[in-house]
């Protein structure tokens, strides 16, 4: 399998030119994966595009560093654009040297998200994106049209379905059999944040091309849809943001975000209340990211911390922090990496070994189960993240999704008129 990555920055690689904060994915994600499974014969070809070719070598010479030194790794991958070019439209020229049946991996800015994925479809790639997808609904179904003309598996790369304590959640959630937490959706509160360091870090796009609800968000409201599949529908997005610091950075952007989704239990008719909020104006603190969630149905209630598993690490150099190995281990085993059961890496190989699997005759639609997100049945999230920045957009107005005629599949967007 050929594999190209779109995106050179912290989460494909682990580099943060900006000196502000330490990264908490030091190592990166995305390259790190790549360069495993390629040493376990999984992966051959591995390409790498960015924007600014300028950035490489210090790129090369960060991940000698974190991935050559302590695991090993091989860690060498064809660039574009060169090294000494700047160049929006370099994907294009790093795809057209790729095959139908390859692998592209796009961890770009947001909103650049939908051209790059469409251009991968179209030379026949399998496509995995990070969250969200897209920005819109409109691009979504898009994307989804593309994907079944050419028969590819595009995939939002959405980690948290493969946390243990996230997929045990889902399925006590879903149990029918013992119905213990009960099969109407009454209430759900999700926290996501971010120190206020990243917004320097992110200062190239925040408020441009995305906000934190897409960035953050995006976790807990595709992680309802995938709970509430067949059994519940957003119907209503109402949203506001907090401001203040952003602006004091000089960037125009909200610092937190809060979405409040209406649920319609399909069964009964009953209504659900979802509350999502995602800051990036935290302080720094334990963890990188504080995330956690109370899920209460008609008859039990779930509460998970997911920075908090009770592993905590302290030491002269770096301080009091509360580890988690689950998402990404970085800890080498007698000098060679040994992170390829954490979450953060098996959703990258599990989307590899699927894309395989459709190289040998299985069709995509095979993996359009409750595990892997792919672009045909993950449309509710992208509504309500679009119907939260409308309602931003719009002094905080509601906006409802409205239903095609199968009352599954989200259709348009529509602000919400008070009787």
């Amino acid at each position: 399998m050929n594999v190209l990555m779109l995106g050179t920055g912290e989460y494909t690689t682990g580099y943060v030119p900006s000196k502000t904060m330490e990264s908490d994915k030091g190592a990166g994600v995305v390259a790190l994966a790549m360069f495993d499974l390629r040493s376990r014969g999984k992966v051959s070809r591995v390409g790498m595009c960015g924007v600014n070719g300028n950035k490489f070598p210090a790129i090369r010479n960060h991940m000698d560093k974190q991935l050559r030194e302590p695991y090993g790794m091989d860690t060498t991958c064809e660039t574009w654009p060169a090294d000494d070019a700047v160049d929006p439209l370099a994907y294009k020229t790093a795809v057209s040297t790729y095959k139908k049946g390859d692998v592209a991996i796009i961890f770009t800015p947001d909103d650049s998200h939908f051209e790059i994925a469409k251009c991968c479809i179209e030379q026949g790639m399998h496509v995995i994106v990070t969250k969200p997808i897209v920005k819109t609904l409109a691009e979504h179904k898009e994307l989804s049209r593309l994907a079944h003309e050419k028969g590819v598996l595009v995939s939002v790369e959405v980690h948290k379905r493969w946390d243990p304590f996230y997929r045990d959640a889902r399925d006590r959630i879903r149990n029918d059999l013992k119905n213990t937490i009960g099969r109407d959706f009454q209430y759900m509160y999700a926290y996501m944040s971010q120190p206020k360091g990243q917004l320097d870090s992110f200062r190239g796009w925040a408020g441009k091309s995305s906000d934190i609800s897409y960035y953050l968000n995006s976790h807990h409201v595709d992680f309802s849809e995938w709970c509430l599949e067949g059994r519940a529908r957003p119907t209503r997005v109402t949203a506001m943001g907090s401001t203040g610091v952003a602006l004091s950075k000089g960037i125009q952007a909200e610092d937190t975000i809060t979405l409040t989704v209406h649920w319609e239990n399909l069964a009964s008719g009953n209504v659900g209340t979802a509350i999502y909020s995602a800051s990036w104006a935290a302080p720094t603190s334990d963890v990188h990211s504080q995330q956690r969630f109370m899920y209460m149905g008609s008859s039990g209630e779930i509460k998970c911390d997911q920075a908090h598993r009770g592993y905590n690490v302290s030491t002269d150099a770096n301080g009091y922090a509360s580890a988690n190995p689950l998402f990404m281990k970085y800890e080498p085993r007698d000098g060679k990496f040994a992170g390829q059961s954490a979450y953060g890496f098996q959703s990258f190989e599990i989307f590899v070994d699927a894309a395989i699997a459709c190289n040998d005759g299985t069709p995509p639609a095979k993996f359009d189960d409750g595990s892997l997100a792919t672009v045909h049945t993950t449309m509710k999230g992208t509504a309500i993240l679009e119907a939260g920045r409308l309602s931003l957009d719009h002094d905080g107005q509601p906006f409802d999704i409205k239903y095609s005629d199968d009352g599954e599949t989200p259709v348009a967007l529509v602000a919400h008129q008070f009787k």
